[in-house]
């Protein structure tokens, strides 16, 4: 996973937001950019930093699934958790990575070298199921090419 500056602190990512009507979003993205992930002492700084309260910060970050409250593995695998790509067995892919890659959704596998998370609408209906593998798409997937996409994406 890249991320942006890492001499950068917390601080200095918030402060170009200052003072910004409706900055909570826009911070968590930056926060997120510079750092890979949003913790709790994160959400200390971003609730004092924008006046708010830790509560409307953890219910705005734990709401949105895309953001992290830890590191992501050296490989993000989302799958498709869509009805359109459950209907054309997204279920069975989902089981088939959990299997391959020996960790369940919305986990990270114990040597960081890959993350699974779901996704909720990656757009490609027409061409279930489908899944995004560190930013990039792919649709009309089967085990045999999500075990070849991994193959690549981990040597």
């Amino acid at each position: 996973m890249t991320t942006g500056n890492p001499s950068l602190s917390l601080a200095e990512v918030i402060a170009p937001f200052a003072g910004m009507a409706g900055a909570l979003l826009p911070v968590l993205h930056a926060v997120q950019q510079a750092f890979g992930h949003i913790d709790d002492a994160a959400v200390v700084v971003i609730a004092e930093k924008l006046n708010l309260s830790r509560a409307d910060v953890h219910g705005v970050l734990t709401f949105y699934h895309d953001f992290r409250r830890r590191p992501a593995g050296r490989t993000v695998l989302k799958i498709c958790r869509a009805e359109a790509c459950q209907a054309m067995g997204s279920d069975a892919l989902i089981a088939h990575a959990e299997a391959r890659l020996a960790t369940p959704m919305h986990s990270q596998r114990a040597d960081g070298a890959i993350s699974l998370e779901p996704v909720y609408c990656l757009g490609l209906c027409s061409a279930a199921p489908s899944a995004m593998l560190d930013g990039q798409v792919f649709a009309r997937l089967s085990p045999d090419r999500l075990d070849a996409l991994l193959a690549g994406a981990m040597s």
